[in-house]
């Protein structure tokens, strides 16, 4: 049997994308930080995102039923800093601007790519929640004249990767 922390130091090692997730909705305005976002399938274009079920945020996605995925660039530190915080969610969303697209979850300007999505199917797997998710929306970072690289974690820390044009 394998031990879980055995299990979190081998995935510590697997690099991963660093995103806020976002909500907006009866529930109130949510989001946290995650690394656990992957594409499920471009026909018709899916996000599948995991949280944590003992995220005081869990509740207010399950009723919001709608979420934006916020991919970080290496300037955002400090936002996926302050959304993996025990800030509020008031204090949360004052760092960047924030705007929103089709389904009114806040979407951050300068994202390198926010997609904007309906919540289709809830999986519960041992602590977490495996949202399956209907991209309806996506807006990518506009050029401000220069380039920028991903936001990364790996072996607990944040890293910068590739450096893309901003078209």
């Amino acid at each position: 049997m394998i031990e879980a922390t055995d299990f979190r130091d081998a995935m510590s090692l697997l690099t991963t994308a660093v995103n806020v997730v976002t909500t907006k909705g009866s529930s109130g305005i949510h989001g946290f930080t995650a690394s656990a976002v992957c594409s499920v399938t471009d026909t018709p274009p899916t996000l599948l995102v995991c949280m944590n079920q003992t995220s005081r945020s869990h509740a207010h996605f399950l009723e919001n039923k709608t979420l934006s995925v916020n991919v970080l660039g290496a300037h955002h530190e400090p936002i996926s800093n302050a959304f993996a915080s025990k800030l509020s969610s008031e204090e949360r969303f004052k760092q960047g601007v924030w705007t929103q697209l089709a389904t009114g979850a806040p979407v951050l300007e300068d994202a390198l790519v926010s997609f904007d999505c309906e919540i289709q199917d809830i999986q519960e797997v041992g602590t977490h929640s495996v949202f399956m998710c209907r991209v309806v929306a996506i807006k990518q970072a506009v050029s401000q004249g220069g380039t920028d690289e991903g936001l990364v974690y790996f072996n607990r820390a944040y890293h910068q990767v590739g450096q893309i044009e901003i078209a």
